[in-house]
């Protein structure tokens, strides 16, 4: 079963403005799958076949007429000597929407992006399906806080579902996985295929490693402390390795798509906030399979539950952006040295946008103490802010939020069920 992507109206926006789209994301995620649906009847070509990367190698000019665009060409960062002509193609005509390009390294892919098609390539990124797109909701809009966004997804929403959430946070969201009916032998299966895929494929072309355990026990590791602040000294010892190969192997994971650096907020007034990056896994169920929480009660009654969950948060709302185009979101979390901290800062113009993210179903009003120390960063505003958590429906947190949450500068905050992310 397809579903249908959000994505697809940004690529089709996209393919009538520039003659290279280049879409970025993990493997498996349905990236070609995509642009095959979206663009029917185009060609297409995958590099993965060792026979078809070494004639574009050989002979890119052949190549290109024997796949004349338009054409998808699929993990295209195996065959990097293809940029150069197709930069000559598209230079040589001015049509648009000439080559649809996926790659699952977005290091090797970018670089080749910036060399040979800066200016003439509109860039992508997606992730695994969002709750959004599982559940058939249109609804394309940027994740908010406020009430305008929480009214056009209870529209479509059919309501808050325990176990079904549950469910898809514990299965994961890669397509492949919804394909059809599929119990917890086949998630495991899946996830070990995967994994092993990905470090024959994407980590063994970026990486020279020699010590595979070593890795491993690198990606365990990051899975573990998913939502926390990111220590690459603790991951380091834990993997054997020295600081500097953990940010190598890290930023190979981070392009691959498969975790996201979330930034602190600071502003050059304000000294006293940390620098430090919270790291997360994006797909919930990799980590999961990781690890070793086999089933969704395990799940919800293990240590990482609250981890977990503020992971799978972030993923939806990271998805809304880059569903809706945006590669760079203004999102931000936020720590001072007193340690008040707030999980999640979304940034619009001058307005500071704060949100808690909580396995509750019950939040109370100091699980949002720390929103008011956003009051002391200079020439912001503090926007509607917002608990997501596990409750069966919204409500107002604090006594002005009624009507108000969609006021520029207010300090309202709401109760949000995940249904409506």
């Amino acid at each position: 079963m397809y579903y249908h992507r959000h994505i697809e109206a940004v690529s089709l926006r996209i393919a009538k403005r520039k003659p290279v789209i280049v879409l970025t994301g993990a493997r498996q995620v349905g990236k070609s799958t995509m642009f095959k649906k979206t663009f029917g009847g185009i060609n297409y070509i995958t590099m993965n076949s060792p026979l078809v990367r070494q004639s574009a190698k050989d002979n890119p000019t052949l190549f290109f007429e024997a796949h004349k665009p338009p054409v998808i060409v699929d993990e295209i960062q195996k065959a990097a000597e293809l940029f150069e002509y197709i930069k000559d193609i598209v230079d040589g005509n001015e049509l648009k929407g000439q080559f649809y390009l996926t790659g699952s390294q977005s290091l090797k892919l970018m670089k080749n992006v910036g060399d040979s098609l800066a200016g003439r390539a509109g860039i992508i990124k997606m992730l695994g399906l969002s709750m959004r797109e599982l559940d058939g909701i249109s609804y394309r809009g940027v994740f908010s806080p406020a009430v305008s966004h929480m009214d056009a997804m209870a529209k479509e929403s059919s309501g808050f579902d325990y176990d079904k959430t549950i469910g898809r946070i514990h299965k994961g969201f890669f397509p492949e996985l919804y394909e059809t009916e599929s119990d917890l032998k086949d998630w495991a299966d899946f996830y070990s295929s995967y994994f092993q895929t990905y470090i024959e494929k994407d980590i063994k072309d970026m990486l020279n490693i020699q010590d595979e355990s070593a890795f491993i026990r690198f990606v365990k590791a990051i899975a573990s402390l998913s939502g926390e602040m990111l220590n690459y000294t603790t991951v380091a010892e834990i993997c054997g390795k020295d600081v500097k190969t953990v940010k190598a192997w890290l930023s190979v994971m981070e392009s691959s798509g498969l975790v996201y650096l979330l930034e602190p907020y600071y502003n050059n007034f304000n000294k006293r906030l940390m620098k430090t990056p919270k790291v997360y896994f994006l797909d919930t169920g990799l980590a999961c399979w990781l690890l070793g929480w086999n089933t969704p009660e395990q799940l919800v009654n293990g240590a990482a539950w609250g981890h977990i969950f503020e992971s799978f948060v972030l993923a939806e709302v990271l998805k809304s952006y880059y569903n809706d185009g945006i590669v760079k979101p203004p999102l931000f979390y936020y720590r001072d040295k007193d340690k008040n901290e707030i999980d999640l800062l979304i940034e619009n113009g001058g307005i500071l946008c704060p949100i808690e993210i909580k396995t509750s179903s019950d939040p109370t009003k100091s699980m949002v103490s720390a929103f008011r120390c956003l009051e002391s960063i200079p020439n912001k505003k503090i926007g509607a802010g917002t608990v997501i958590c596990l409750a069966k429906e919204r409500l107002p947190l604090t006594a002005n939020a009624v009507g108000s949450a969609n006021a520029v500068g207010s300090n309202d905050v709401w109760i949000m069920p995940v249904n409506l992310i």
